[in-house]
């Protein structure tokens, strides 16, 4: 991490998104499922701890078992359930920094400069949200957020409002460029998936060979 970078991720939390109900998994707590021997969970916090000053876990059940991360665990409160944006709402009120990245549970593949992308476009825009955009459509939970725009979003909410891509709209919004780094957005949506993703842990993983290999 350069000393820019370190500056910037001073000032963001990590708002790990885990409260979901995974209707598509039967249910099951995504975060909590096993890629390759270990919670998925525990991936996308070994990427996102090194370029935020904290990480804050999301979560509407098995609190316990996301504390053994070593993370603080929030839940929607009595924004139960109304989708992710409860979920970034209850990251600006919990974050003690200005800014908040929000991530799913979910994407164990995040990048390393993550965090910078989404700043520098900030910056560049002069906008307090920046989305990431894969190169064909927009990632709208992989975002940073000035945390000043929770009370809007908490209106927004209590209107019935829970379309992520209506509020952005509202406030405007930059779009940071992810198109080299698309394994960021693999994710498990459904069983069938997760071999999938488990093959991708296992190169990426993989040791990069020298030329007098």
């Amino acid at each position: 991490m350069t000393a820019a970078d370190e500056v910037v991720s001073n000032q963001v939390t990590g708002i790990i998104l885990a409260g979901g109900l995974a209707r598509r998994m039967g249910g099951v707590d995504k975060g909590l499922v096993a890629i390759n021997d270990r919670p998925m969970i525990a991936w996308v916090i070994d990427a996102l701890r090194v370029q935020v000053a904290d990480v804050i876990i999301n979560a509407n059940r098995n609190h316990e078992k996301y504390c053994e991360f070593g993370c603080a665990v929030i839940n929607d409160g009595n924004l139960d359930f109304r989708g992710p944006l409860a979920g970034f709402a209850r990251g600006m009120q919990a974050a003690p920094t200005p800014w908040i990245v929000v991530v799913p549970c979910d994407s164990p593949l995040i990048c390393s400069d993550l965090v910078r992308r989404l700043h520098a476009a900030l910056m560049a825009e002069g906008s307090r949200i920046a989305v990431a955009h894969d190169g064909k459509r927009l990632q709208p939970v992989f975002a940073m957020l000035h945390r000043d725009l929770c009370a809007d979003l908490v209106g927004y909410l209590d209107g019935g409002g829970r379309k992520i891509d209506q509020w952005y709209e509202k406030h405007g919004y930059a779009t940071a460029d992810f198109s080299d780094a698309i394994d960021t957005f693999s994710n498990i949506n459904a069983p069938a998936d997760k071999q999938e993703l488990e093959e991708q842990l296992a190169k990426h993983n993989e040791p990069t060979k020298t030329q007098n290999e």
